[in-house]
């Protein structure tokens, strides 16, 4: 099978996972490019995650990166339409008959159910990131410190993680 057709069945497939945003997907994202594909590394799949969540626009705009890296600008090409078409397409259908069943009793049960579905599949995804951020004591000292801030200040996350670079830059310089 060629990687044309590898990279279609890939996001066109981890597209329809994508309930709670990119942190839901990326343990599978993980598993199908690093551990079955071997078109990353575990390392550079967090840089490109990294880099996307900086990036204006949807965060997962990464996955173009993979695209490229796999198979060229055609690659890119087809890793977008393949990753953002159908999830575009369901939402519309799904968002079009919401509309329609404004009145069903089952409405706000399932509305309610895909909350904690969402929630655990993002902390699935941050459980696997930081598997393979953290790898030693120094980096998950600084992704406390952070995190603490996080919840108990009102401080803006982007300076957040300006914060926990220069805290790590400073501490991995240092040796």
């Amino acid at each position: 099978m060629n990687q044309l057709t590898l990279l279609i069945g890939v996001f066109a497939y981890l597209s329809l996972l994508a309930v709670g945003g990119g942190m839901a997907v990326f343990p599978e994202l993980k598993l199908l490019t690093v551990d079955v594909h071997h078109w990353l590394t575990f390392p550079q799949l967090i840089h490109l995650y990294s880099v996307g969540q900086l990036s204006p626009g949807p965060n997962m705009m990464m996955v173009t990166a993979i695209g490229q890296r796999v198979a060229g600008p055609l690659g890119a090409l087809v890793v977008v339409i393949a990753f953002f078409l159908p999830s575009g397409l369901m939402t519309f259908g799904v968002g079009r008959l919401w509309v329609r069943l404004e009145g069903w009793p089952w409405r706000d049960a399932i509305q309610r159910g895909l909350a904690p579905v969402s929630i655990g599949l993002v902390i699935a995804g941050t459980i696997t990131i930081a598997k393979g951020a953290l790898t030693g004591w120094k980096a998950a000292v600084i992704a406390t410190v952070v995190f603490i801030f996080f919840l108990r200040s009102r401080i803006n996350p982007a300076l957040l993680i300006l914060g926990g670079a220069i805290a790590g830059l400073a501490a991995f310089a240092a040796g």
